[in-house]
């Protein structure tokens, strides 16, 4: 049986990644011309077209998306093993932060990625509140912290955008003639900022009425009906429900969350790890 060239692999997942033939070219260092001639390859060697013209672009077909899904996998695996082989094994202590919003949800994905990667390592987890992480972070008392706030003095890696709700408890019956009840975070929080945003640009009435330091204690307030908020999707299950525009409610913007790595690394160990993961959400299509 015949091998696929990984090199053909590498270039059809840039072609997908930065959707053209021509951004493909210019990422990976070659001519166009060249870009086409490998695709060109990997077709007569597949048997099967791989691009189908859809108005003026390309778009796979469906032995296209077949093929994409086995090359990342296929990739991923060979980077890998070029990187345990070339660095050796990574032994030392990595220190993680997440805020308490996605410490269920992307946290653990996060860690087992790191894990696989580098079973050695002992891993310090750090969780709380994304603005006071955020500190942690640039006074280097962690390696890396996932956060929702923009920060242009950090490098970071997109891991996910995540829409932004109105959540209240299951039982709550919304009032639209009376002040909506806020239940907000007490101190700096986006999603705080983002709900008083939203409903003063809609000329909407609200009161805080009930604040907490901790979104065990929102959780509980929403739980006990006792208001709204504005917080990520993740939070919903079954004690809650989300509001919209039906109760006339603004919408809200998406939230991109991202793995930012402090500045001025001394250890090899913190870039090396980042540099994985970054590799790792570069080749599983992730912007």
């Amino acid at each position: 049986m015949s091998t696929l060239d990984l090199e053909q692999l590498r270039t059809l997942a840039a072609i997908v990644k930065h959707e053209s033939f021509a951004a493909a070219a210019v990422q990976l260092g070659r001519t166009q011309s060249a870009v086409t001639q490998q695709m060109q390859r990997l077709e007569a060697h597949i048997g099967h077209p791989l691009f189908e013209k859809r108005g003026r672009q390309k778009r796979l077909t469906e032995h296209g998306e077949r093929l994409l899904a086995y090359a990342r996998h296929m990739l991923a695996i060979n980077d890998e093993a070029l990187r345990q082989l070339q660095q050796g094994r990574l032994e030392g202590t990595l220190r993680i932060g997440a805020p308490h919003d996605v410490a269920d949800t992307m946290l653990p994905s996060l860690l087992s990625e790191v894990v696989r990667s580098s079973p050695m390592l002992q891993l310090d987890i750090h969780v709380g509140r994304s603005p006071f992480l955020m500190d942690s972070l640039k006074r280097g008392e962690i390696d890396m912290a996932i956060s929702n706030r923009p920060d242009a003095e950090l490098e970071g890696v997109v891991l996910r955008t995540s829409p932004t709700v109105w959540l209240c408890g299951a039982g709550y019956v919304h009032d639209p003639s009376r002040p909506i009840p806020m239940i907000m975070a007490d101190g700096p929080s986006i999603f705080r900022r983002l709900a008083q945003e939203a409903l003063d640009n809609a000329g909407l009435s609200w009161t805080t009425r009930y604040t907490s330091s901790s979104l065990i204690g929102i959780r509980a307030a929403l739980r006990a009906g006792l208001g709204v908020t504005a917080r990520g999707v993740e939070q919903l299950d079954s004690g809650l429900r989300v509001l919209g525009p039906a109760e006339g409610l603004p919408p809200l913007p998406d939230l991109v969350y991202r793995l930012y790595v402090r500045r001025h690394v001394v250890n090899p160990l913190t870039r090396q790890v980042f540099e994985q993961i970054r590799t790792r959400l570069h080749w599983a299509g992730e912007p």
